[in-house]
């Protein structure tokens, strides 16, 4: 909150007042115009990939005319079969285990409301397919082909890997498999801070460069 506390003329506090009234409406009208430039075309239709909707008609004064019956885009034994499928986001590299029925081809546009024409998608993803000019077609094997904005196509991203339901004695088990005796002192570096041996190094580290390490012994060593 900001408390503001003054005392002025008669003329100046209605000056004031003025300027507080005319500076509360601009502020509304800017607010007003910002909302009307967020509710565009594609977030209708993001909402209405996955609502409820009831038709309304009305004439020409605003009065209702007509009530449809309220119809669900997605039925349910459809959402069913669309998680069993999907079974999370389809979005390359998401895989959000919950997410909202999006139409590959929108039904204002003709779309079937059939699982051959839908894909799960998370509702940050479904946002970037209608409104950041993401793209998503399905191909004729049935897989999902994703598109940037600009047309160029989004990989593919592996499944991250399953996660055992007990990892401590899981990576335990692995290291016993591989003779790794992991204790404490495990990552503690064995250097001394002795400087470094340049010809030992390459001669470790690089095998094939074994012919050059005389030549290299004779340079002087700049490693601290």
């Amino acid at each position: 909150m900001v408390v503001i506390r003054g005392r002025l003329a008669p003329e100046v506090g209605a000056v004031l007042m003025q300027a507080l009234a005319a500076a509360r409406e601009t502020l509304y009208q800017r607010a007003q115009a910002k909302h009307a430039d967020d509710v565009p075309a594609e977030t209708s239709r993001r909402l209405a990939c996955d609502a409820t909707r009831v038709v309304m008609q009305h004439d020409v004064d605003g009065h209702i005319t007509e009530v449809g019956a309220r119809t669900r885009t997605i039925p349910p034994a459809l959402r069913r079969a669309l998680q069993h499928r999907d079974r999370g986001c389809r979005f390359p590299g998401c895989a959000l285990p919950f997410g909202q029925g999006h139409h590959i081809r929108h039904w204002a546009h003709g779309g079937p409301t059939t699982l051959s024409n839908l894909a799960l998608l998370c509702r940050r993803h479904h946002r970037a397919v209608h409104e950041e000019r993401y793209q998503v077609e399905r191909q004729a094997d049935g897989d999902l082909r994703f598109r940037r904005p600009d047309g160029r196509p989004l990989p593919q991203v592996p499944p991250p890997a399953a996660v055992p339901s007990d990892p401590v004695n899981a990576l335990r088990a692995a290291h016993d498999a591989q003779g790794l005796h992991v204790h404490a002192r495990t990552a503690m570096p064995g250097w001394l801070g002795d400087r470094l041996d340049v010809v030992y190094a390459i001669d470790v580290l690089h095998p094939l460069a074994r012919p050059g390490i005389e030549e290299a012994a004779t340079q002087p060593c700049t490693a601290g």
